[in-house]
């Protein structure tokens, strides 16, 4: 297999430079970085560098808005990808399912900064869609939506959803192209309904792939999209009590203290719980079913 291997080189060198050169960088967070003598040169303060985190009065509200906020993209998320890729697969004009799948991809590639000035056109606080058009039409009194922080759990999810559920999607549509045709030959004789195919044949069929991306997910709970949290919400402080997640709080921190080690500290605490997550899930799902298991 000489030709396949040497088509893995490039796949596994960009891994190399991307995973796992940049675990030398662990050290970072046990220094107090001083630019002038360098990073090899700065001292090392041991855990002193975790401590803003886990001292800090709003580890709770951030680590709750962190946790729950990744927990319900990921089932959203993974619920309307598997819907999408279902309904795509259905369509049996190919130019048209391209045309759908093609369109929902497309936001996957938008910048957040992008993303933030599209959601700032539709929330404007006097001339954006939603007062403008929507709340008016209605005979409603307009809503100044950033400095209201109870609508925004809802407009994160709405928004991490249309921005990413497309290229979710696309795996799945992959994993059901996969499906023996057998199978739904069987079951149209047999008087099987397009629900009860969808229902017995295709969701069991791509239920190991669910799985997998489901614990993979696990991995990312602690982390939060930067530019979501940020960019999209314009950093406004009335929106903390529900946007303010680990990222974006210690992004703040970084800018007033500007220390290095303490963001580093942060990844590590972050990586270090994803990994954990990500065994336990898998453990947890090898238990119940070994075959759905990552590893």
């Amino acid at each position: 297999h000489r030709n396949l291997t040497i088509m893995l080189i490039p796949g596994i060198a960009v891994l190399i430079l991307n995973a796992y050169l940049p675990i030398f960088g662990v050290f970072i967070a046990f220094k107090q970085i001083n630019y002038a003598d360098g990073i090899w040169g700065s001292p090392w303060v041991g855990f002193d560098n975790f401590s803003i985190l886990f001292s800090s009065n709003s580890l709770w509200r951030i680590t709750r808005n962190t946790v729950g906020y990744s927990l319900v993209f990921m089932v959203v998320n993974m619920a309307i990808s598997i819907g999408i890729a279902i309904g795509i697969s259905e369509i049996r004009n190919r130019a048209f399912a391209k045309a759908y799948q093609t369109s929902m991809l497309m936001p996957n590639f938008l910048s957040m900064i992008i993303v933030s000035y599209l959601v700032y056109a539709f929330l404007h606080p006097t001339q954006g869609f939603m007062n403008a058009s929507v709340l008016q039409g209605l005979g409603m009194d307009p809503v100044n939506w950033y400095m209201e922080k109870s609508y925004w759990p809802s407009i994160l999810v709405l928004v991490n959803a249309w921005k990413g559920v497309g290229m979710g999607a696309v795996v799945y549509i992959a994993a059901i192209a996969g499906i023996d045709q057998e199978y739904y030959e069987a079951a149209v004789l047999d008087g099987a309904s397009k629900w009860q195919q969808i229902r017995h044949i295709t969701i069991p069929s791509i239920t190991p792939v669910i799985i997998i991306l489901a614990i993979l997910s696990m991995g990312n709970v602690f982390e939060a999209d930067f530019g979501l949290f940020y960019q999209v919400t314009l950093d406004t402080g009335a929106l903390y009590p529900v946007t303010d997640v680990v990222d974006t709080y210690i992004y703040r921190a970084m800018i007033e203290l500007g220390d290095l080690g303490v963001s580093s500290a942060v990844s590590l605490v972050q990586s270090a719980l994803g990994f954990v997550l990500v065994l336990l899930t898998n453990y947890a799902v090898r238990r119940i079913n070994s075959d759905n298991a990552l590893f």
